[in-house]
């Protein structure tokens, strides 16, 4: 394998996980290629409202429930969007989106290009409310999509319903008045889980402790 300088590298620091709630928000793709028509259809199945600015757009954006603008991407394009992404393959162009987006506190992402990112977008698995993500930080997406192929084959699409039995004990914790913060969730997921005959190998220590929250 070949090696370059270390000062190459690119080291993520202290980047904080978090799941955005972008139902109903106003979101901006630039770049109407492959990349950003799979970066607009992520968008959508979050609810978001998707703009989408490109010279050329493939033909597969018909039909989508986008607003499109076939021309060159303007500076007013960022007027009101809460969240960004670039898809160009055009590093100036991508910067100067970038620039400006961290002039107005908007949350950039330029793909392939992390150097250009307020955020990083995670490999994931979906099962129903169930979202298991991976990243690392921009600097290997090839090696979170392989985990997430990984995890795909061990987080089964019966762990959906898994997840509505959990939410059901919360409900009936809360109506007893007691705090979840309070329960050993342990047992309870322990329980839920074999009784949809699942089986998942996990390392002797991982299974130490309590699980509460």
């Amino acid at each position: 394998m070949r090696r370059v300088n270390d000062s190459r590298l690119r080291v993520t620091k202290n980047q904080f996980p978090i799941n955005l709630n972008l139902e109903g928000r106003s979101c901006l793709v630039v770049g109407a290629g492959r990349i950003g028509l799979r970066k607009t259809e992520q968008l959508l199945a979050a609810g978001a409202r998707v703009t989408v600015v490109a010279p050329e757009v493939v033909s597969d954006f018909a039909g989508l429930p986008v607003t499109i603008h076939q021309r060159a991407f303007e500076l007013t394009d960022l007027d009101g969007q809460r969240l960004v992404i670039t898809a160009t393959g055009n590093r100036e162009l991508d910067q100067l989106i970038y620039d400006t987006c961290e002039e107005r506190g908007i949350w950039i992402n330029s793909a392939d290009d992390p150097e250009r990112c307020a955020f990083t977008l995670p490999a994931v698995v979906r099962r129903g409310d169930l979202m298991v993500t991976v990243s690392t930080g921009g600097n290997s997406p090839a090696l979170s999509s392989w985990m997430r192929q990984k995890l795909e084959a061990l987080v089964g699409p019966e762990f959906e319903q898994v997840v509505n039995e959990l939410a059901q004990e919360r409900v009936l914790i809360h109506a007893d008045g007691r705090s979840t913060e309070d329960i050993d969730w342990k047992p309870i997921i322990e329980k839920i889980v074999a009784n949809h005959n699942i089986h998942m190998s996990c390392p002797r220590e991982s299974l130490q402790g309590t699980v509460t929250g």
